[in-house]
């Protein structure tokens, strides 16, 4: 990989949000990250582990539709492994969203044994839904209620002016907004991150960000670029010099007749994010941070 690219954005209010997410945690049974599945070590906030302590957690690999389906069980085992209930989920076609409720009760199954021995087996389990921006975590809460623009209401037992909503009979859960953490010491990480557009566009490098991924998938997955944009590049090309391959032949050019390499830069970091490459997964289980 090429000369790494900075990434880094924290805007002040993700401050707030770390401080009411602390909060909120103390009115929830268990914790639900939302991954995305092409990228899920990248999209793990390492703040949440810290800040949930020995809250019951487990893991929703979202927008599996986007993501290699192969590379998507070989995380799931690999979350299992860790002891941790993972599922994965895709809102478009509601795959795997049925699975949450089950899910979350065998996460809080000792619980619910407490409950049913102390008769009170109606007694609602309360989940937070926490993930990065742009990981489809609203979709996935209204997929998952049966409602379209689920809306939230208060309930009995629930902190006054918490906002809810219901799952099922016994299911509440919590939405929180977008967070990122304040620094990415894996520049890797930061670079995933934008690829997906967890991190905008608009305070990146995108013609540095689509160099990186082309090499990327140029490595990963050479065989989806040749045949989306037939490129020819040698195999261990520069991420400049495949982004020059992809508009010379898609006929991008500029006065003087250069190459148009930031259309052809955003033309690659849409077509990744739409899956109009295919299904694609950026990272393995146990493999090591790209160099």
């Amino acid at each position: 990989m090429s000369e790494a690219l900075s990434i880094q954005w924290y805007p002040g209010h993700m401050t707030k949000t770390r401080r009411q997410l602390a909060e909120d945690l103390k009115l929830v049974d268990c914790v639900c990250e939302l991954l995305d599945a092409r990228i899920p070590r990248a999209s793990r906030n390492p703040d949440i582990a810290a800040l949930c302590g020995d809250k019951p957690r487990m893991v929703l690999l979202n927008r599996s539709d986007l993501a290699d389906e192969a590379a998507t069980q070989a995380w799931l085992r690999w979350f299992r492994d860790q002891g941790r209930v993972a599922i994965a989920t895709d809102c478009k076609s509601k795959q795997g969203v049925a699975a949450f409720q089950p899910a979350v009760e065998r996460l809080l199954a000792e619980k619910l044994r407490r409950y049913r021995e102390k008769g009170q087996q109606g007694r609602a389990l309360r989940a937070m839904i926490v993930g990065i921006p742009n990981v489809g975590k609203s979709t996935f809460i209204n997929q998952v209620s049966g409602r379209k623009g689920a809306k939230a209401e208060n309930r009995p037992g629930v902190t006054r002016g918490k906002q809810w909503v219901t799952v099922g009979r016994q299911l509440l859960l919590l939405d929180t907004p977008g967070i990122l953490w304040p620094k990415f010491e894996d520049p890797q990480v930061g670079l995933l991150l934008a690829c997906t557009g967890a991190v905008k566009d608009d305070v990146v490098d995108v013609e540095g960000l689509a160099c990186r991924l082309a090499e990327l998938l140029w490595r990963r997955y050479p065989e989806r670029l040749r045949a989306r944009y037939g490129l020819e590049s040698a195999p261990d090309a520069p991420g400049y010099r495949l982004l020059e391959d992809l508009g010379r032949r898609r006929g991008f050019r500029i006065r003087g007749g250069e190459v148009d390499t930031e259309r052809a830069a955003r033309v690659l970091l849409d077509e990744y994010r739409s899956a109009k490459l295919g299904r694609l997964t950026l990272e393995a289980p146990g493999e090591e941070a790209e160099p």
